[in-house]
């Protein structure tokens, strides 16, 4: 079984747009709403971890910087 290609962030946060436009447009049916529903809260999910991966980094680089001036 190959591996999925794991989507960018950018990629993930346009797809969570199409997914809410087609949801908010009303024109599925409810089995594809729900599908689509299901897509997009495993996007946001894979979404927000990225984001709070990237603060951590930030926040570790910022640490390392200010280290770095007092020393």
């Amino acid at each position: 079984m190959s591996k999925k290609k794991e989507n960018s962030f950018e990629e993930s946060l346009n797809r969570l747009q199409e997914i809410s436009n087609s949801l908010e447009s009303g024109d599925i049916g409810l089995e594809e709403s729900i599908k689509l529903y299901e897509e997009g809260i495993n996007l946001a999910k894979l979404c927000y971890t990225t984001l709070k991966d990237a603060e951590l980094k930030v926040t570790e680089l910022k640490k390392q910087l200010e280290q770095s001036i007092k020393q």
